[in-house]
């Protein structure tokens, strides 16, 4: 949408409020990819903001109730949960962005309508596989656990089949541009119900320990996915007229398994120095290191908002040969990551330690880490949805590939690091990978798409 003479910058602060709401209904109205992307990327930032307020609250309300022990066993073993939840669905679930695109402009309704229904159950069979794998891992390690993890493990356990059922649904959702329905259900509804339950069994007298907390996640998310199930089915009900199905079950694991790789070490990278630190120190001390990562996880937020905006757009492009709206919308997605990135970072650098307070005196300790956690963070905004981009355009391997040696530097890191630094080992060593990880995802780019997405020039390359 382009702007007049009368339109520039320089009066835009001077225009009145009347000609900023008119604008503002014309921006909303546009049906250009450019201002559906940014409204789509504006609405997934503030689901997360909303999410992240709602799960803060709980956190800092368990760590008030529990005390910093119990809430660090909680967070170890919910880490867990969302790392194998997370990688259960084996690929599959992370598709949708790029085959419904597809299929939809080919006009073959029948693969579509097998892929809506084929995906999510290959997700709820491959996540209770999942559980069941880890329900034998537990009995067969039997005393090697500290007793103290075993029931919540055990709990944890049963989410995993709606867990992973969850990642399918959202790809579906935000492949239609219903981000709100994507995103509410998981990241709003279930926060708030646990947090709602959760006081008032604090209010009622009832023990709040990490088993009860694990109980009431899990129920919850169960609750809010089923939920989410049902709106998906009714709005794919006006989208897709009913009829014969045909699934491409080959294509799709095989196209899968290298999203899988990607996607894999990508969630390993971000959860290797939690999982590596219950080796060192004690689950008090794992409960600061949580604190200071949440408290950046807004940070997370914008890039994952972006990414969830642009990933099936870049398909699109792609598939359709625009090579210049494909560089010109990646260098934009770079632009709408690293801003306001920077720009969250500072806010909370300088509120860093009141947060912080929040889950209790011992908490601020983790304020340095924030300060080196943020150097990697930025280092990803700074090249934008970069690896959604190569996954996108078919490059997932080297994309894997890419992860697996940040996440392998990480892991080594950590190890060398954590026993003589502690926590702000692990926090070294995360930010040293996650930076390694965007120089790396800016030369592959470049490299094979000929793309420069470094925020300081982010444009085609030729």
């Amino acid at each position: 949408m382009a702007l007049t003479e009368s339109e520039t910058p320089g009066r835009a602060g001077r225009l009145s409020p009347a000609e900023l709401l008119a604008r503002a209904k014309v921006w909303f109205a546009d049906d250009d990819h450019s201002s559906v992307a940014q409204r789509v990327a504006g609405t997934a930032f503030l689901i997360r903001v909303a999410s992240a307020g709602l799960i803060y609250l709980s956190q800092i309300a368990l760590a008030r109730w529990m005390g910093s022990f119990q809430f660090g066993i909680y967070v170890y073993v919910w880490t867990w949960v969302v790392l194998l939840g997370s990688l259960s669905p084996l690929g599959i679930g992370y598709l949708a962005q790029r085959f419904i695109p597809e299929y939809v402009a080919k006009g073959d309704d029948p693969t579509l309508r097998g892929y809506l229904i084929g995906s999510r159950l290959l997700c709820l069979g491959a996540g209770t596989g999942a559980a069941l794998a880890g329900a034998a891992l537990l009995w067969a390690l039997g005393d090697r656990i500290p007793a103290y993890y075993v029931i919540p493990f055990a709990i944890a356990l049963t989410c995993l089949p709606i867990f992973s059922m969850s990642c399918a649904q959202d790809g579906i959702a935000r492949s239609y541009n219903w981000i709100g329905l994507a995103l509410v259900p998981a990241f709003v509804a279930q926060p708030m119900l646990t947090l709602i339950t959760i006081a008032v069994m604090h209010l009622a007298g009832w023990p709040v320990n990490a088993t009860a907390a694990v109980l009431t996640v899990t129920i919850m998310l169960w609750v809010a996915v089923l939920f989410q199930l049902g709106l998906v089915q009714r709005r794919l009900a006006s989208q897709v007229a009913p009829g014969p199905r045909r699934y491409e079950f080959g294509r799709w694991i095989k196209t899968a398994v290298p999203v899988f790789l990607v996607e894999s070490f990508f969630l390993l990278l971000t959860h290797t120095d939690i999982l590596v630190l219950q080796l060192f120190v004690s689950p008090d001390r794992i409960a600061v290191y949580y604190a200071a990562v949440k408290t950046m996880a807004l940070v997370a937020f914008i890039y994952y908002a972006v990414s969830a905006a642009c990933a099936h757009r870049f398909s699109e492009y792609h598939l359709t040969g625009d090579r210049a709206r494909l560089a010109e919308f990646a260098a934009n997605a770079t632009r709408w990551t690293f801003w306001p990135s920077l720009a969250m970072t500072a806010a909370l650098l300088v509120l860093g330690k009141p947060i912080l307070m929040l889950f209790g005196p011992d908490f601020t300790a983790g304020y340095p880490l924030i300060c080196v956690l943020a150097v990697g963070l930025l280092a990803r905004a700074s090249v934008g949805p970069a690896e959604r981009l190569l996954t996108m355009l078919g490059e997932q391997r080297i994309c894997a590939a890419v992860y697996a040696t940040s996440f392998l530097l990480n892991l080594t890191l950590c190890f060398v690091l954590i026993p003589y630094l502690g926590l702000m080992g692990a926090a070294v060593s995360t930010a040293i990978a996650l930076t390694v990880e965007s120089a790396l995802l800016f030369y592959v780019v470049r490299r094979r798409l000929h793309f420069h997405v470094f925020i300081l020039r982010a444009s085609a390359a030729r």
